[in-house]
């Protein structure tokens, strides 16, 4: 049987990566993101330029809300009633209640449908999704899918620079008189993800450390797996700081691939809202000890 995998825009896949890749086998369902007292839908009313547009601008964060059991409903059905049956690939449980609205979903059907959390956000949902499709591609069963998805979900490794500490001091996640420190100071924290959670692995005093960290978190996981799915994403109007760093780091890439064919993607609400324009991330499996 046909598998449709269907996400949300958690994963930062947006209309236009869809027609660009050809994926008729993928739906992304978005999120609302709220600026003040106006509600927009992520990546269908709202693109990722207008809303770093709209996050400079504002003095305020905006929130967004999780993707509804019924959106799920709806997209899970017209699966269904089109002979496919459906996996359903969500933002990670611990950041938001949309694994449980496409579980609530999920349980209206008889049969057919998989729900995977995939423990992850932002460009490490996304490998996630990607390596769904090529399984799509190769033939395997819906429950083969969901199978293989959780057995290598958490080989996924995702790591991310940040370029400012101002965002996370407006959401209230670092404090007001730290985050003046690191602004005089040019600190610029490494991210992660893990068991479902943003971490900070590190910091660094300056761009260039901060790219130098970077580095030494992808070696200090074991390395990237170039045969699975890859991608990097920059947060902000533009990509020059993640090119700035395909270029400083190519001894990574240039056994393995050409620069200019790896996977860059923006990066949307759900993460840019707490880490700012200038942001930039990269996830990878990876390679099995």
């Amino acid at each position: 049987m046909a598998v449709r995998i269907i996400t949300d825009s958690a994963s930062d896949i947006t209309p236009e990566d869809i027609e660009a890749a050809g994926s008729p086998a993928l739906t992304v369902l978005p999120l609302s993101i709220t600026f003040g007292s106006d509600t927009y839908t992520d990546s269908v009313d709202l693109t990722h330029k207008r809303f770093y547009e709209l996050l400079v601008e504002c003095d305020d964060l905006p929130k967004t809300g999780q993707v509804n059991p019924y959106a799920f409903e709806g997209a899970i059905r017209e699966a269904r009633e089109a002979g496919e049956d459906a996996v359903v690939i969500t933002v990670s449980g611990k950041l938001s209640g949309t694994y449980e609205s496409a579980v609530s979903a999920a349980s209206g059907f008889d049969g057919g449908v998989y729900v995977v959390d995939s423990r992850n956000v932002c460009v490490g949902e996304r490998v996630l999704v990607d390596y769904a499709l090529r399984l799509v591609r190769e033939g395997l069963t819906a429950a083969d899918i969901a199978t293989a998805l959780e057995q290598v979900r958490d080989d996924i490794f995702v790591v991310g620079l940040l370029d400012t500490l101002e965002y996370l001091r407006r959401g209230g996640r670092v404090p007001a008189a730290a985050a003046a420190v690191g602004q005089l100071l040019s600190i610029k924290p490494v991210i992660s993800v893990e068991d479902g959670e943003v971490v900070v692995l590190g910091k660094a005093r300056g761009s260039k450390n901060g790219r130098n960290l970077l580095t030494q978190q992808i070696e200090k996981s074991g390395g990237i797996d170039f045969s699975m799915p890859i991608a990097l994403g920059y947060a902000g109007l533009d990509d020059v700081l993640l090119r700035k760093y395909i270029e400083d780091s190519r001894g990574i890439w240039e056994a393995n691939v050409c620069a200019d064919d790896l996977p860059v993607h923006s990066v949307g609400a759900t993460i840019g809202t707490h880490v700012g324009p200038g942001a930039i991330a990269l996830a990878f499996f990876k390679k099995s000890a």
